[in-house]
């Protein structure tokens, strides 16, 4: 049997896990089982990969070279490597690696001594290279698909916390206990859309999407058009929320925060725009691909990632940098929507564009990425 070792050891369940899913089924497809290395901290791995594969839960980075074939194997890590792992892996398999954030301000030592890494965009792709051999980068972007589970419209959106607590911070946990405590006695209302035009944050509030930045440049445009309200579903951790909300107070009421909601699909659906963070840490912007293959419109500033992800004037529209003109452009672009402009209305070119981020074309990517003379010896396995 052809198989994969992923190794992923984050504790959070975010885009690059939700990619590591998606991929595991793509390999699969292609005759491809994968093994699956795991914190032990990240139970919900077990109900979210397909049964084909196998799991297994380290404590350590330390316990993983135990856990492989004494034989050369395919090995696939979801981010970089410590360096004393990443040699013992090398010096005996096929080491290769995903980058799900661009390199641009990061260090690029994880990725070292992998012989191949690849990109899951053309803008991480270049940042790769910028940093690294031009021999370790595959050249073409292994693009993430929008797969949005369970669409129906019939689902309640209710209020949850919009905090995701991060357990290994004392503040965190007291706090994290104490929620569930407290929880019973808030009050939990149900969607209702208001009057006006609604934006919508749909991400986890995390410190890469520079929110509170973004905000401190665009809450003097929202304060002068007051028929936008703006909707924030996702969850973060304390110092990101505090943040994020200490720069939108002065939005009062038009400002609700939701949480994190299971069922995407519906929250894409009762939103009127899709606005995403800063660009330049971003690697690709998962939300931005299923808005769009959801009908919703995007919101975004005019650099990469998003230029690659977004049909302009078709499934959504650019603006300036605010740190470059305090938001000039910004107040453009709202008083453009406000006029309530036709979107999604080139239907042989949107398909186009969006059929690039479906399940079908990441299985041809990854198909072809099979083809690469470094991972030969796959076709000899039984």
């Amino acid at each position: 049997m052809k198989r994969c070792w992923q190794i992923n050891l984050q504790t959070g369940f975010g885009g690059g896990e939700a990619y590591t899913v998606f991929l595991t089924h793509a390999l699969e497809a292609c005759g491809i089982v994968s093994d699956v290395v795991i914190s032990r901290q990240a139970q919900h791995w077990h109900c979210a990969l397909p049964a084909s594969a196998r799991i297994y839960e380290v404590d350590t980075t330390d316990q993983i070279p135990s856990l492989l074939p004494r034989e050369k194997s395919w090995i696939l890590s979801h981010g970089g490597l410590v360096e004393n792992l990443a040699l013992s892996l090398a010096d005996r398999h096929c080491l290769t690696g995903i980058a799900h954030m661009p390199l641009y301000g990061r260090r690029a030592d994880g990725f070292v001594h992998h012989h191949r890494i690849y990109g899951v965009s053309a803008y991480v792709r270049d940042s790769l290279l910028s940093f690294l051999r031009a021999d370790q980068v595959y050249p073409e972007p292994l693009y993430g698909i929008a797969r949005i589970d369970g669409t129906s419209t019939k689902t309640l959106l209710r209020q949850q916390s919009r905090y995701d607590w991060d357990r290994r911070k004392v503040r965190d946990r007291v706090l994290g206990y104490l929620e569930p405590v407290i929880e019973p006695l808030m009050p939990r209302p149900t969607w209702q859309k208001r009057d006006g035009i609604t934006l919508g944050i749909v991400s986890r509030l995390t410190p890469i999407k520079q929110f509170p930045r973004l905000f401190s440049l665009l809450v003097p445009q929202l304060l002068a058009r007051r028929e936008f309200n703006l909707e924030i579903f996702g969850a973060g951790g304390y110092a990101s929320v505090r943040d994020l909300s200490e720069v939108l107070a002065p939005l009062k009421k038009r400002v609700r925060y939701w949480g994190h909601q299971k069922d995407v699909g519906t929250v894409y659906g009762v939103l009127d725009y899709l606005l995403t963070g800063l660009p330049e840490k971003e690697a690709l912007g998962l939300n931005v691909i299923e808005a769009q293959a959801c009908g919703l419109p995007v919101l975004a500033v005019h650099a990469p990632p998003f230029t690659e992800t977004i049909l302009p004037k078709e499934t959504g529209m650019f603006y300036r940098d605010p740190r470059e003109d305090d938001g000039a452009d910004f107040l453009r672009a709202l008083d453009a929507l406000a006029t309530r402009p036709q979107f999604f209305s080139n239907c042989s070119e949107i398909k186009q564009h969006l059929e690039r981020f479906t399940a079908d074309a990441f299985k041809n990517r990854i198909a072809t990425l099979l083809s690469d003379p470094l991972l030969t010896f796959l076709a000899v396995q039984s």
